[in-house]
């Protein structure tokens, strides 16, 4: 949530005010299905479940696509960079087939729904391109994965691309791909709901799901109670599977500009080097009077980056350099998970009797992925038998982990074990009281052998514990949105402990002053 204590990065698609859609809250209210998360996958699965007679509710702590759904690129694209190559290289091509075909599906879904609710998009050419030479061993690997899951992809040369103002060594190119303004979809979404005789809840945060003796959801205002329980967080806000371990938490940036001349019809992401996706807005696929350039990429582990601005300055500094001219508008950063086994977990929760279900690690590929996961969980809820569900449900549903995603597992493991004993390690070298930090700024040090957190916002300093309250990580300083972020599981925290986002459920304890007047 991007409040005025965590920052003033605002995505292109949040420009306009919009009137509250939802209605109070009643505790102990009774539902046939609650879904948790008003984003791209808990709206569409409500607008699907409301649709066929079901009495529904959706809950959010913040708004309608506060988080990952309003904070994307707005493509909708099945080649998705080197994504189909990367599943390839460790699984059947059955699986890759499957996994496009549930993107197809999530994207003709979401097209549907755009016509039919007034939703303006375009279609436009999707390029995975190489930006050298030596990068063109990825787009011939992307090209054969593409080919061989059935889609109509297309070899580009670089004197294919000589109209490209950036290096771009050879692609792969696929036609009738999407942009679309995705908060305008979301908000469309939550007013079908309504249409429809759901019920839209924001502000509220849900600390809780249980099974038994109820299907319950619990929340910091009370209880409600359903049959069925549909958790559409990033990542599920209950540990039960461990899901948390078995993705990883990224974080990624966008810059809009303005830019004189013509911009590119179609778009873009890099397959070798730095992370660069292209995305031209128009008015017919984005906010009005908004025809700019949306740059994105710089992605990491959310709390292990060397900075988080100067991630945001490089783009900002290579756009310059290949659009001369390009104005700054807007700058934001958006979180998605990324499971171990590259292919998104949806389904049932263990241990859930059936009655709860999840879906997460999309991989930054929401806006297929997302429907897509609708379909397959309202399938499910509404009890439709296997074999009436697309073969692609019944395929990613049945897939074995292999040998490469338990080592993608245990490496990441590793990795967060490492940030876990480090990042103690690190906060024993500072003591409190510090050096009241400058604006914008925040600093880990020790108060009696526990991290705390010092950090000024709004010229205010505050305090708060630095170990993340999910599993004990010490937190990071995001130097961009002034927040607190967690290197293991990926939760974050504003500058006064409130909870943000990730599998954290509490928000961090505050603690006395623990900063001096700033040094001169």
């Amino acid at each position: 949530m991007l409040t005025p204590l965590t920052g003033a990065m605002t995505p292109l698609w949040k420009l306009t005010p919009t009137a509250p859609l939802g209605s109070p809250f009643e505790p102990e209210a009774h539902h046939d299905a609650v879904i948790v998360g008003a984003g791209l996958t808990g709206l569409s699965t409500a607008v699907m479940l409301a649709r066929e007679g079901l009495d529904v509710a959706v809950i959010d702590s913040g708004d309608i696509a506060e988080l990952a759904s309003g904070g994307n690129t707005g493509k909708v694209s099945l080649l998705q960079g080197q994504q189909l190559a990367r599943i390839r290289r460790h699984h059947p091509a059955s699986l890759v087939r499957a996994y496009v075909d549930a993107n197809r599906a999530g994207m003709q879904w979401l097209t549907d729904f755009a016509d039919s609710s007034g939703v303006s998009y375009r279609r436009r050419t999707d390029h995975s391109y190489a930006t050298s030479v030596e990068g063109l061993d990825a787009v011939k690997s992307t090209y054969d994965a593409a080919r061989e899951a059935g889609l109509p992809a297309r070899m580009l040369a670089a004197g294919d691309l000589s109209t490209a103002p950036f290096p771009a060594s050879g692609a792969v190119a696929l036609d009738d791909q999407v942009t679309i303004d995705p908060v305008q979809v979301a908000r469309a979404l939550a007013e079908a709901l309504l249409e429809a005789g759901g019920t839209l809840h924001t502000g509220i945060r849900v600390t809780g799901a249980h099974a038994l003796p109820h299907a319950r959801v619990e929340t910091a205002a009370g209880p409600m109670f359903a049959e069925h329980i549909v958790l559409a967080t990033g990542t599920p806000v209950i540990d039960r599977g461990l899901y948390f371990a078995k993705v990883r938490g990224m974080r990624s940036y966008c810059v809009s500009f303005r830019v004189p001349g013509a911009l590119p019809e179609g778009t873009f992401i890099s397959v070798d080097g730095t992370t660069r996706s292209i995305r031209p807005v128009s008015d017919a696929d984005g906010p009005d009077a908004a025809t700019q350039l949306v740059v994105g990429g710089n992605g990491h582990p959310v709390g292990r980056s060397e900075g988080e601005t100067a991630a945001i300055e490089d783009i900002v500094e290579w756009t310059r350099g290949h659009f001369p001219g390009a104005e700054e508008t807007h700058r934001w950063s958006a979180q998605d998970y990324e499971s171990h086994n590259l292919i998104p977990f949806v389904g049932a929760m263990p241990r859930g009797l059936g009655r709860i279900r999840f879906a997460t690690g999309y991989a930054k590929w929401g806006l297929s992925n997302a429907p897509a996961a609708a379909l397959r969980l309202t399938a499910e809820i509404l009890g439709i038998p296997r074999g009436d569900r697309p073969d692609w449900m019944t395929t990613i549903g049945t897939r074995l982990t292999v040998p490469a995603d338990i080592a993608r597992g245990a490496t990441e493991g590793a990795k967060v074990a490492a940030e876990l004993v480090s990042g103690w390690k690190d906060a024993e070298s500072k003591s409190v009281p510090v050096a009241r930090p400058a604006e914008g700024s925040g600093v880990v040090a020790n108060r009696d052998l526990r991290p705390v957190g010092v950090s000024t916002t709004g010229g205010v300093t505050r305090g708060v514990s630095a170990v993340c309250t999910h599993m004990g990580g010490v937190l990071d300083w995001n130097d961009a949105e002034c927040t607190w972020d967690c290197p293991l599981h990926a939760s974050r925290f504003a500058p006064d402990g409130t909870r943000i986002e990730g599998p954290a459920l509490r928000d961090l304890r505050a603690v006395p002053r623990t900063a001096r007047p700033a040094e001169h």
